[in-house]
């Protein structure tokens, strides 16, 4: 058995479908109620919640579902013991309610429409009532010896799991393969980063990013064998931002460099004829040369070039693949904007001073 309750506005229009040809199946109760009908249970109603004029929710719509292998053991006369058993319970004593069964589904259940708004013009209190009801279905069901819902869903979900072991052994695959192929380029940048995908896509491994309406990607799903997995199935380093900062340990030192050569080859560019510049010569920086700047930028173009063409064969071999930790941005270049973007600052505040 199952219980579920929920405070609610349109107590006529629920009374209405409780009571709906085609649909009910037993009354069962009346409690504190003298009419029989729909319309005119809830002008009944409605004169004692006109008592209270700041409530908004005045009506409690509560759902009792009951297993199937439990319906040929509760008559109608143990329903309706059931029905005034809970709403003793859910204390609702001093509320009038009103009970009835569905016959409209393969399972039976039973519809209780009760007034939030006691006969004392008290107010129900509906904190956590959805988690206060299961509780006592489930206390219920132990006591009648029911089957239990929350017992039933532990079960299937075990069953689920052992009814299918080519999947169960699919994902220890896929997180094999994609452990060994972290491991091996961990802490490696954007450059690792690239070959990691493209390691994975060698080895039949394929990653999709799933977006929501607004198109911004909110996770990643691994494909192999014809399984998919969500990356929290795979391991918790998987996920989609987890996943970039495993290669973002060299990753300051390769910008640093990056931004040191781009520096470098500004010098050399005449800004006399270069018509509109994003920045001002006057806010420009010229780092001071070294000996070991050839060396630097024989470096990073070996660096760039390895991860471009990386970069390359991914796009061309895997489809689906999400991008390489760039995003489309130029981290060296983000550096130097931010660089003349402090320099600006710093000589604007010591002119106020």
């Amino acid at each position: 058995m199952i219980g579920k309750c929920k405070a609610i506005a349109h107590g006529s229009t629920a009374l209405d479908y409780i009571f709906r040809e085609g649909k009910l199946g037993s009354r069962l109760a009346f409690h504190n109620l003298c009419s029989r009908e729909p319309k005119t249970i809830y002008e009944e109603m409605k004169v004692v919640s006109d008592y209270n004029s700041r409530c908004r929710n005045k009506f409690l719509r509560i759902e009792i579902g009951i297993a199937p292998q439990d319906e040929k053991r509760l008559p109608v006369s143990e329903l309706m013991g059931i029905a005034h058993l809970f709403a003793k319970r859910m204390g609702l004593d001093n509320h009038q309610w009103v009970a009835v069964t569905h016959k409209d589904t393969d399972n039976r259940h039973i519809h209780i429409i009760a007034n939030r708004i006691s006969l004392f013009g008290e107010v129900y209190d509906t904190t956590f009532v959805s988690n206060r009801a299961a509780r006592v279905a489930e206390e219920i069901s132990r006591e009648k010896g029911l089957t239990i819902a929350k017992e039933i869903k532990a079960e299937r979900k075990h069953q689920k799991i052992k009814a299918n072991p080519t999947r169960e052994q699919t994902k220890t695959e896929v997180q094999q393969i994609c452990y060994a192929q972290l491991d091996k380029y961990k802490g490696t940048g954007i450059t690792g980063h690239s070959m990691f995908l493209y390691d994975l896509s060698k080895s039949g491994v394929t990653i999709e990013c799933m977006k929501n309406k607004q198109g911004k990607v909110y996770g990643l799903k691994f494909s192999f064998g014809g399984q998919s997995f969500k990356a929290s199935e795979v391991g918790r380093e998987f996920g989609y931002h987890s996943l970039q900062k495993n290669f973002e340990a060299s990753q300051k030192a390769e910008t640093n460099v990056s931004a040191q050569v781009i520096r470098k080859s500004s010098e050399h560019t005449d800004t006399k004829d270069a018509g509109y510049q994003l920045v001002p010569p006057r806010l420009s920086y010229s780092p001071r040369a070294t000996e070991d700047t050839p060396q630097i930028a024989q470096a990073i173009r070996a660096v760039a070039d390895t991860a471009i063409s990386a970069a390359d064969e991914l796009v061309e071999g895997v489809g689906g693949m999400i991008t390489p930790m760039t995003h489309g941005e130029d981290y060296a270049e983000t550096a130097w904007q931010r660089k003349l973007r402090y320099q600006a600052n710093r000589k604007k505040k010591g002119r106020r001073l």
